[in-house]
């Protein structure tokens, strides 16, 4: 039978070192408080969709659908940093067994976080360009939101984030294959 090692306690530099990952704590729970806004923002506008529906054309309509789409993307994303960034940087969560622990959750790490970042991050530059494009029916008439510049600059960011996430998603894959 093999006995545990006992762990021997750290020397204080590397202690010093270790235990400043607990000082992310206080942006993971500010991302939290960023989150009750996100919560606070979709309440409104769905809200103000319920209030405005008769009033509104299908276009308005889904604008305003497509930004709450946008808000639970982006709260998505929060969720995703705020418990991957600390399960993976800061302390295990122990959630093994809990039947609300993400599926994701089980097999995150820094590279597959940032794949999964990059992935919500495309996914809501889709929806804000989605809505640029909507928005274009509307080019040079007085009161107008979007510019032809406008569009072709939020198409090419759009296009780099796409390049970006392969790059991270390739560079992530071949680490993998090394190991």
């Amino acid at each position: 039978m093999e006995q545990k090692e006992s762990l021997s306690p750290l020397r204080p530099l590397p202690l010093l070192i270790f235990s400043s990952r607990w000082l992310q704590l206080p942006l993971y729970l500010g991302l939290i408080v960023a989150q009750c806004v996100y919560v606070f923002l979709f309440l409104k506008e769905l809200w103000h969709l319920i209030l405005h529906a008769a009033d509104f054309g299908e276009q308005q309509i889904m604008l305003v659908v497509l930004g709450l789409i946008d808000v639970v993307m982006i709260s998505n994303l929060l969720v995703m940093v705020i418990v991957g960034g600390y399960e993976t940087f800061v302390s295990r969560l122990r959630l093994e067994g809990h039947p609300d622990q993400p599926e994701w959750l089980s097999h995150v790490n820094a590279g597959v976080l940032k794949v999964k970042l990059a992935m919500a991050i495309i996914g809501i530059s889709s929806i804000h360009l989605l809505r640029t494009f909507i928005e274009a029916s509307r080019m040079g008439m007085p009161g107008a939101n979007v510019t032809a510049d406008g569009v072709l600059w939020q198409t090419i960011i759009h296009s780099v984030f796409i390049l970006s996430a392969l790059g991270i998603a390739y560079v992530d894959r071949m680490t993998q294959q090394k190991h």
